[in-house]
């Protein structure tokens, strides 16, 4: 089995899409329009991936899906997901507006999709958690009522890392789990506690990727997952 990585796909599909026909499908909010370089990235990412994942694989997505508002609007997304193969397992990103109800979150999305929130998903041994992630203390754009947030998003990855016990453990937060400086963290402390080896992140993009975390750092392994740090594939973490 092999797990891999790519989050931060803001899909926004107006209607279903039909992958042999790419021509025709539109979009609400085209990525492009914001970077030139996202031109028809739902199409890229659809070619990439099912050149490597298998139905064997896991993808860990985390976070910003889709830029819908509701549940309903973002069916379109969510059924393009269903047609991607391997175990798809998600966090909530910070766009991710839709995603309220977890009960009817995982009622609706695609039989291949697990969505992380205070728990974990175990596949051969290996415990996947996660949680959104926030801004973090010290950071150039962390403001006192951001310091709530942070304490809510630490409780909820500690949550979400009791729940898996012993064996080995991945996290998936969609933000960096330090601020720009990586300075030591809450975040870094429950990995040191928990003894988290593997770490995907998104949320970066363009020039805010130079801001990346080392590769190892505080004895993890770092993975920036975000779709166009990417070139818009996803990325091998590793191999069970």
């Amino acid at each position: 089995m092999k797990i891999f990585a790519i989050g931060d796909l803001h899909l926004s599909f107006k209607h279903e899409v039909n992958v042999s026909n790419w021509e025709n499908y539109e979009e609400y909010k085209p990525m492009e329009d914001l970077e030139p370089s996202w031109h028809m990235h739902a199409k890229r990412i659809y070619e990439n991936w099912t050149r490597v994942v298998t139905d064997q694989d896991v993808v860990l997505v985390p976070g910003d899906i889709s830029w819908a508002m509701r549940l309903e609007e973002a069916h379109p997304d969510l059924s393009y997901m269903g047609l991607l193969p391997g175990r798809i397992i998600c966090v909530q990103g910070n766009h991710d507006y839709w995603w309220q109800s977890i009960s009817r979150i995982r009622s609706a999305v695609p039989s291949n999709m697990s969505m992380i929130q205070n728990d974990h998903v175990e596949i051969n041994g290996v415990n996947i958690c996660g949680t959104r992630g926030w801004l973090c203390p010290g950071g150039s754009f962390f403001k006192d009522e951001d310091e709530k947030i942070y304490r809510r998003e630490l409780i909820r990855l500690e949550n979400s890392l009791q729940s898996a016990g012993s064996g080995r453990k991945i996290v998936m937060m969609h933000y960096m789990p330090t601020n720009e400086k990586h300075d030591y963290s809450g975040f870094i402390e429950l990995f040191q506690k928990y003894q988290v080896d593997t770490v995907v992140y998104g949320h970066l993009h363009a020039r805010a990727c130079r801001y990346r975390l080392p590769d190892r750092a505080w004895g993890v392994n770092f993975h920036l997952a975000s779709a166009d740090y990417l070139n818009f594939g996803p990325a091998l973490i590793l191999t069970v």
